[in-house]
């Protein structure tokens, strides 16, 4: 696909390879039967996903001729492009998203129909692409969405991963991590294979320096490496809406330059005749290995190295065959998007590509580097912020490690004429910290032109605290960009009945532009639009009761408040602060404390990373809460307590449309912006939560008396920490003591004696850093309030619409307009069928 544009011969070619690919019904279930009978071998009673297979296959082949006009619009335009550099991209399903974009859904109904087939059983078939984990990467996957539709001439680079995360399953209320093969045995039906543009990954070794004696003199360095790994790509499409753009995803798979060792394996080694093949496969064989050991963090750099490695190989061979040894205009052309800090080995091996292979000299290559890098911070907590220890680097990559002292070396000496004598400032703000590790969020900003944060509370933070040095330092180089989600696959596709009730209202341009939303604020006090808002509700929490019931065996009523807290399992996401308000609402109905009582099911889900054993604990912990509060008949349908497993995207297309209260209740100052809480917003959850991330925003945007706000600010939080007393809150709090005591007294685990201990302690320690009790009062305060609003139904739904209404600003499209306008520079490009070009070289 990186082909010159085609002649009129081969476009006439083209044009006759497309004519069986019409869009009608007919042609539609005649290229599914095609490929379920003649390409598979299967029939309309095989099992479901053969016929997502072949259905597949017939969306792909209507996606690919819009996507080689892509390619082609891109290379005869010869605009600037922008390259997205992630570890992540949690894409999810793509069946129902192409259907969308191509405005295939009712077309594709109909045919299946004639053949007997439900669309949603097939799709239901598809396996969710394991490429990626949590925020981040689901993050990435709604900016290549937005980039597409937006026509922006991006194309996001990762890796692809035989295994994704892990599917989690629960065994006696503990986490269970099984493998996340998610690829099958088969290959992907959304990928197309590349080898063409493979690319060596070199690592290990040592390096050379000599002068060139028949050139200038200048100094030479030869990496003399002692590995080499291929970068296949796989090349995967990402359709904008109803645009005809169709850009790329191009994720690199791991392969030995050597298949085996024959004189090994004749001899009998038969481990050792492959050993070399299976290390380099092991590059993209998991997501996110566990780097709690020696081995898992030497295959996390390599990683990230051969991500990086591999993308600007690319790139740069892509800039040479139409530009050849010219680099003049590069800086011009390109620009790369970081997306956190794993992808920061960029800025170094940009400058390794440009030194050791083009020759640049230094000033040169590094003008280059820093005016085409672009950092994207995604947290606030410091033991986020990745480094490597320099050993590790000098056996991996001793050049980059050489590359870097040298950057390092001219960074402190810039620092140095700003603050002559503040050495503390050079130690803080130096690449390589105190233990000799290099910190990868320091080369970042160090060889970027843009550093942003990713919410207004976040990025204000990063410039007061964090990075405050370089923010002194370089003030034009920070900015804000809040994120945002898609709504064409959180709400065109996960929520099929706002859709229809949306478009019907106000007509489909609210698919492209959300702040269309607003519109149907007017409509608040209509009470058959609040109608059929509420029956559209109340169908979506019985597909979330149906999904909870399908997964834990749990029922659930739809009457019911539904209270959601779905994300990543950590401390300061404080899943804990919400276990306890469920031990507290246990105790009041055991008390007999009830009053005006709202019935509600509390629904959390979320994964701990394998080696977070806090993390798992509560996930232990809710397991053994929510086993007696659902056994016990005092409580009945008043309360229920639901951990769902193994949460994953096609799983929050279910959660966000069903949801009543949002929960974003993390430690304020610690979460850089969180997107959930927008899926939840634009489906009409209230949310409750802290003023933490980009809750500021939406709090903003619908106002205190629609948003349950509790709890400690960001400033408090830290002014807190000083004289913070958690025993002195359990005794001064009477609802806090009756739920410790129930902890303390074993109740939630009799036959598991002291397993919550380290919970236990790590709430009442005085410095835990997510002050999980200090916000307890402020947090039921708010639960009461949720609860007694709740029972006021017409209240509730105009709430819920207003939510929903507001949600505008929380597009993606939005988020991609700003990083284009701010940092990137691209001019969107205009993609032409062949029929249009026809329709014009007639006229």
């Amino acid at each position: 696909m990186h082909a010159p544009p085609l002649d009129k011969n081969q476009k006439a070619i083209l044009r006759k390879a497309l004519r069986c690919l019409g869009n009608d019904v007919a042609s539609i279930e005649s290229s599914f039967l095609h490929y379920l009978y003649n390409t598979f071998g299967r029939h309309l009673e095989s099992p479901d996903y053969y016929l997502f297979k072949a259905l597949s296959y017939t969306v792909r082949d209507r996606l690919m001729s819009h996507w080689k006009q892509t390619w082609l619009a891109h290379y005869q335009a010869e605009t600037k492009r922008g390259y997205y550099l992630s570890m992540e991209f949690l894409i999810g399903r793509s069946l129902n998203n192409n259907l969308l974009n191509l405005n295939l859904d009712d077309n594709v109904h109909e045919a299946l129909s004639e053949a007997g087939k439900v669309l949603e059983d097939i799709e239901s078939a598809e396996r969710d692409a394991g490429l990626g984990n949590g925020g981040l990467g689901r993050l990435a996957a709604c900016f290549m969405d937005s980039c597409a539709t937006l026509q922006l001439p991006v194309m996001g680079y990762g890796l692809r991963y035989r295994y994704g995360m892990f599917h989690q399953r629960i065994q006696n209320g503990y986490q269970v991590e099984e493998p996340d093969q998610w690829l099958g045995y088969d290959e992907y039906p959304w990928e197309i294979r590349r080898p063409d543009y493979t690319c060596v990954v070199r690592f290990g070794g040592y390096t050379r320096m000599y002068k060139d004696t028949h050139g200038n003199g200048r100094l030479i360095v030869h990496w003399e490496h002692d590995e080499e790994v291929l970068a296949v790509p796989y090349d995967v499409p990402i359709s904008g809406y109803l645009n005809q753009t169709v850009n790329t995803l191009r994720l690199w798979s791991a392969a030995s330059a050597k298949d085996f060792n024959l004189t090994e394996f004749n001899a009998g080694s038969y481990f050792e005749a492959v050993a070399e093949k299976n290390d380099a496969e092991n590059i993209t064989m998991v997501l996110y290995p566990n780097d709690s050991s020696e081995n898992g963090k030497e295959l996390r750099l390599r990683q990230q190295y051969f991500l990086v490695s591999a993308s600007l190989q690319d790139i740069i061979h892509q800039w040479k065959r139409s530009h050849g040894n010219d680099f003049s205009t590069f800086s011009a052309n390109n620009v790369f998007q970081l997306n956190d800090t794993h992808p920061s080995l960029a800025v170094a091996e940009l400058m390794r590509l440009l030194l050791d292979e083009e020759l640049f000299e230094w000033d040169d290559a590094w003008k280059i580097v820093t005016k085409t890098m672009a950092y994207t911070n995604h947290t606030l907590l410091p033991e986020a912020l990745e480094s490597w220890s320099s050993s590790l680097f000098k056996k991996l990559l001793p050049r980059l490690l050489e590359i870097i002292y040298e950057i390092n070396a001219r960074f402190l000496a810039l620092v140095a004429m700003k603050w002559p004598t503040d050495q503390k400032r050079y130690q803080r703000m130096s690449i390589i910290d105190s233990h000799s590790r290099v910190r990868m969020a320091h080369l970042a900003i160090i060889g970027s032109f843009s550093v942003n944060g990713v919410a207004a509370l976040h990025s204000r933070l990063l410039r007061e605290g964090l990075f405050r040095d370089f923010y002194q330092l370089w003030p034009e180089k920070f900015n804000n960009k809040t994120n945002g989600v898609t709504p064409r696959r959180w709400l065109g596709v996960a929520n099929p009945g706002l859709r229809q009730l949306l478009t019907e209202t106000i007509g489909t341009g609210w698919l492209t532009d959300l702040s269309r939303l607003s519109q149907i604020e007017k409509l608040i006090d209509n009470p058959d639009f609040a109608a059929r808002w509420v029956a559209i509700r109340l169908k979506n929490k019985q597909r979330l009761a149906d999904l909870v019931y399908k997964r834990t065996g749990i029922t659930i009523t739809t009457e019911a408040l539904f209270d959601v807290q779905v994300k990543r399992i950590h401390e300061y996401k404080r899943q804990l602060l919400n276990v306890l308000h469920v031990i507290h609402l246990y105790s009041q109905i055991k008390s007999r404390e009830v009053r005006s009582w709202t019935n509600r099911c509390v629904i959390i889900g979320g994964k701990a990373a394998p080696g977070y054993v806090m993390a798992k604990m509560i996930i232990k912990l809710i397991h053994n809460v929510a086993h007696v509060v659902n056994r016990d008949p005092d409580i009945g349908d008043r309360l229920k307590l639901v951990f769902l497993p193994d949460f994953s995207v096609s799983a929050m297309e279910v959660i966000c449309p069903g949801t009543d209260l949002s929960e974003q209740i993390s430690t304020a100052g610690k979460e850089a912006s969180g997107t959930g809480n927008m899926k939840f917003m634009m489906n009409g959850a209230v949310t409750i939560g802290t003023l933490d991330g980009a809750n500021v925003e939406i709090l903003d945007a619908v106002g205190e008396e629609n948003f349950f706000l509790f709890g400690l600010h960001a400033d408090e939080v830290e002014e807190r920490k000083k004289d913070y007393d958690p025993e002195a809150l359990i005794a001064e709090d009477s609802d806090l003591k009756k739920v410790i005591d129930l902890l303390e007294s074993g109740h939630f685990n009799q036959f598991e004696p002291g397993i919550f201990n380290d919970i236990l302690a790590s709430m009442k320690f005085k410095h835990d850093p997510w002050m999980t009790l200090a916000d307890f009062h402020s947090y039921v305060h708010a639960q009461e309030k949720a609860a007694t609003t709740f029972q006021n139904k017409e209240l509730w739904t105009k709430m819920s619409i207003l939510n929903s209404s507001r949600s505008g600003y929380f597009s993606t499209d939005r988020t991609m307009a700003e990083y284009n306008s701010d940092i990137w520079h691209l001019s969107p490009v205009e993609v032409k069928s062949l029929s249009d070009e026809k329709n014009a070289t007639k006229s």
